[in-house]
C-alpha cells in the first residue's frame, strides 16, 4: 500500500483524514455536498500510515449518520472492476468497516451492501467478520453457499477452505455453517475444522527452536541460522540463554557480544543487557560504532530494553549524540528520567520536531516523558505536534501530555478530543473537557448512550456526569 497523500491540517479533508474532533464539527457547518465529498475520499482512500493501530471506520460511520450520508459511493468503490485486479484488502477495508458500524446502527442498506460483498467481493473474509458481529443466524447462514463455492471440492480447494477456517478473525460464521445438515455445507466445514486442528497438533509436536541440553553454543547458533532464513531470533536466544548459561559461560557470550557473528552478537547483547551486566552499555556503544546495521539496531534495542539506574546515568551521557543511539537516550530519559533530566528531553522534543517533523517515530517517546515529567514549558511545541501529525494515536499521546502540561487544554483541544477518531483520546477528554461548554455537557449524553461507545470511554463519562445533569 503506498502511503497516502494527506491534505494540509487547516483543511476539512485534512481534518477528517487525521480524524480529528474538529473534522466533525467543520464537516457538520460545511455544505452539506462539500462534506461528504470530503468524507467519501477519506474511506475509499484510507488515509492512515497503519491501519492496524489507527482508528477510523467509527469516527466515519458517525459522520455519515450526521450527515445522512447515502452509499451510493462505498457501492461504487466495491463493485468496480479493480476490486478482483487489486488483491490489497486496504483498499477495501475501511469502507467494509464503516459499513459494519452502520449496520450496527440500523442502516439496513449497509447490512445488505455487506452481505451482497460477502457473497461476491474479493475481500469477503473481511465482510464476514463484520457480519459475524452484527448480522443474525439466518442471514449467516444464506452466505454458506456462496462462500463455500469459492472453494472448488478438490484436494487444494479443501486445503485453501481448512487454512479459511483456521484463521477466520470470527468464528461464528463457520460454527453455524458447520451445523448445516447439508453434505456440502456442514460435511465440508466440520471437515475443514478438522483439518486446521490437526494442523496447529503437527506445527505443536515438531518445534523448529531450542531443545532441552542445548549448550550456548548453539542457542547463539540459531540465533545465526534465524539472521540467514531472514528471521530475528535474537530476543527469544537471549531468553534461552537465560534459562541454559551460568557463570562459567559469561566469556564465550561477551566475546560474541565483542566480536560474533551477527545472530550470535544480537542475542549476546540482550542477554547481557537482561542480567545487567557491567560491561553491557560498552559493548552496545561499541556496538553501534563498529557493528553492521542489524547489530546496531539490537543493540539500541537492548539499551532501551533495560530498566536500572546505570542505563539512565549512560543515557544523560549519550542524549547529545547526532546518531540513533543519541536518538535512544532521550527515549530512555523521557522513560525513565528523573525531574532534573527534563531540559534534555524538552530539548530532544525541540529538535526532532524541527529535524524530522511532526511524524518521528521518537516523538511517542518524547511526547509521552513530557506529560510524565509534567514540563509546563512544551506546550507549544505538544500543541504543534497535535495539530500537525497524520498519526492519530501520537496525537492522543499529544493530548495526554497537554493535560499533564497545558492549563487551557480542559477548554481548548480537550472539547474537540470528545469527536477524535480514537477511543483513548475520546477517554481523555471526557476527563478533562469544561462542562461549561454547552457542547460539552451535549457530547457526553451522546456518548454515554452511543453502544458503540467503549466501556472506557463512557466510564469516563459517567465520571463527569452528575445526578442532576438533563436525562438522554
Amino acid at each position: 500500500m503506498f502511503d497516502p497523500v494527506i491534505a494540509p491540517s487547516g483543511t476539512l479533508l485534512g481534518l477528517l483524514q487525521r480524524g480529528r474532533g474538529d473534522g466533525t464539527l467543520h464537516a457538520l457547518a460545511a455544505p452539506r455536498a462539500e462534506a461528504l465529498a470530503a468524507l467519501n475520499h477519506c474511506v475509499l482512500n484510507d488515509p492512515r500510515h497503519d491501519w492496524q493501530v489507527e482508528n477510523r471506520s467509527l469516527y466515519y460511520a458517525r459522520l455519515y449518520l450526521d450527515l445522512h450520508g447515502s452509499l451510493e459511493e462505498i457501492e461504487r468503490h466495491l463493485c468496480d472492476a479493480d476490486d478482483h485486479l487489486d488483491a490489497d484488502e486496504t483498499r477495501t477495508g475501511l469502507a467494509l468497516a464503516v459499513l459494519g458500524h452502520l449496520a450496527s446502527y440500523g442502516r439496513g442498506d449497509a447490512l445488505a451492501l455487506l452481505r451482497r460483498y460477502a457473497a461476491q467481493g474479493a475481500n469477503w473474509a473481511w465482510a464476514l467478520d463484520e457480519l459475524a458481529l452484527r448480522d443474525d443466524d439466518a442471514g449467516l447462514r444464506s452466505l454458506a453457499a456462496p462462500i463455500l463455492a469459492r472453494f472448488p471440492a478438490t484436494p487444494e480447494g479443501d486445503a485453501d477452505l481448512a487454512v479459511a477456517v483456521r484463521d477466520a478473525f470470527e468464528p461464528r460464521p463457520w460454527r453455524l455453517w458447520a451445523e448445516d445438515r447439508r453434505e456440502f455445507v456442514g460435511g465440508r466445514v466440520r471437515a475443514a475444522q478438522e483439518a486446521g486442528s490437526f494442523d496447529r497438533w503437527q506445527r505443536q509436536m515438531r518445534p523448529s527452536g531450542p531443545r532441552p541440553g542445548w549448550s550456548v553454543q548453539a542457542v547463539l547458533e540459531w540465533a545465526d541460522q534465524g539472521l540467514t532464513r531472514g528471521s530475528a531470533l535474537h530476543v527469544p536466544a537471549a531468553r534461552c540463554l537465560s534459562a541454559v548459561a551460568g557463570p562459567e559461560d559469561r566469556p564465550e557470550i561477551v566475546r560474541a557480544a565483542h566480536d560474533g557473528s551477527d545472530g550470535a552478537r544480537c542475542a549476546a547483547l540482550h542477554y547481557l543487557a537482561e542480567s545487567r551486566d557491567p560491561i553491557v552499555l560498552d559493548l552496545i556503544e561499541a556496538a553501534v560504532a563498529n557493528g553492521s546495521a542489524t547489530v546496531a539496531e539490537a543493540a539500541i534495542s537492548a539499551f532501551e530494553r533495560m530498566c536500572g539506574d546505570e542505563a539512565v546515568d549512560r543515557a544523560r551521557g549519550w542524549v547529545h549524540r547526532p546518531d540513533a543511539l543519541g536518538a535512544s537516550a532521550a527515549g530512555v530519559l523521557a522513560c525513565r528520567g528523573a525531574a532534573k533530566d527534563a531540559p534534555l528531553v524538552l530539548g530532544a522534543l525541540r529538535e526532532t520536531v524541527r529535524a524530522d517533523g511532526p511524524d518521528a517515530p521518537l516523538l511517542w517517546t518524547l511526547v509521552d516523558g513530557t506529560g510524565r515529567l509534567g514540563i509546563a514549558c512544551a506546550a507549544p511545541v505538544l500543541r504543534h505536534v497535535y495539530r500537525e501529525t497524520t498519526s492519530s494515536r501520537l496525537r492522543g499521546r499529544a493530548a495526554r501530555a497537554l493535560a499533564a502540561t497545558d492549563p487551557s487544554f480542559a477548554t481548548g483541544f480537550a472539547v474537540e478530543c470528545l469527536w477524535d477518531c480514537e477511543e483513548t483520546t475520546r477517554e481523555v477528554a471526557a476527563l478533562h473537557a469544561e462542562t461549561g461548554d454547552v457542547r460539552v455537557a451535549e457530547r457526553l449524553r451522546r456518548l454515554a448512550a452511543d453502544p458503540a461507545e467503549e466501556a472506557e470511554v463512557q466510564t469516563a463519562v459517567r465520571s463527569r456526569i452528575g445526578p442532576d445533569m438533563p436525562a438522554v
